[in-house]
């Protein structure tokens, strides 16, 4: 434990251990499909999405990002709160990172078509919980709108 404490001390910017990815991938993910469910479904537009932005984000082939986002779906029916997922990111993420992870939600939330009431409230409350302030997630909505081909009306 001290020697893994000095190690990290000592070299802050060496990359996540695997099984702290790992934890990282499952937690955003997590996330996603969670923003995916707030309106009560989870279209297909939605999932293609997911598995689009998590195989960018973390590397990922076909196969892993399919079981990725099966093991997530299973966590958020079993899960009754965010601070598992949102701890995660915190303690591995930075500013800019947490951002793109605020900004990989507004897609998979506008992923189809319509942004429902929940899913914006979902966007507030996770954005909070990991330090995004108001105003960068709203320049992410932005970005991902855009990104999207949707402009706001």
């Amino acid at each position: 434990m001290i020697n893994r404490l000095f190690e990290f001390i000592s070299s802050p910017d060496a990359p996540v251990p695997a099984d702290r990815a790992d934890d990282l991938a499952q937690a955003v993910a997590a996330l996603l499909v969670e923003a995916a469910r707030m309106d009560e479904s989870f279209a297909a537009a939605e999932r293609t999405t997911i598995e689009r932005l998590l195989a960018q984000r973390f590397d990922l082939d076909a196969r892993a990002v399919k079981s990725l986002v099966e093991a997530a779906e299973q966590t958020v029916q079993r899960s009754t709160q965010y601070y598992s997922f949102t701890r995660q990111i915190n303690d591995h993420l930075g500013e800019e990172e947490k951002i793109r992870i605020i900004e990989m939600l507004w897609k998979v939330a506008y992923s189809d078509g319509v942004l429902d009431p929940h899913e914006d409230m979902l966007l507030r409350r996770i954005a909070g919980l990991i330090h995004v302030p108001d105003r960068d997630r709203g320049l992410a909505r932005m970005r991902a709108l855009e990104d999207l081909g949707l402009s706001l009306n």
